[in-house]
């Protein structure tokens, strides 16, 4: 996520078109990060970046064998906030099971999550 956030772009489930298709300009987008990097197992669970998709444009970036889907990602902040620093305030956490949703890539948050993240990252 930091070189996405760096980037200035979006890239949902590793470059998936469907999930950023379910998005349009002005959604608020939140990344969380269970490891540092894909694949290496260390343990980060932090909340990295918070923005807004400014457009609803979708492109593929072409990098050799990986051509994953992407969009423009404005992000407001890239305070990383630890998991248990929000946890007890969050309703995505409230169900034991909510690190299983989101593996699926792209979870709808409530009104109220998004409120405690924004301001937990831009404080």
């Amino acid at each position: 996520m930091a070189r996405g956030a760096e980037l200035g772009i979006a890239q949902i489930n590793h470059g998936n078109r469907t999930a950023l298709a379910r998005m349009h300009a002005g959604d608020t987008l939140v990344y969380y990060s269970p490891t540092r990097s894909r694949g290496d197992g260390v343990a980060y669970r932090r909340f990295t970046a918070i923005g807004t998709l400014p457009d609803d444009e979708i492109w593929q970036a072409d990098e050799g064998s990986f051509q994953p889907f992407r969009r423009r990602f404005d992000v407001v902040s890239t305070t990383h906030v630890p998991l248990e620093r929000v946890r007890d305030s969050l309703r995505l956490t409230a169900d034991p099971h909510w690190g299983y949703r989101l593996r699926l890539g792209l979870v709808p948050l409530e009104p109220e999550d998004l409120d405690t993240l924004r301001e937990a990252m831009t404080a």
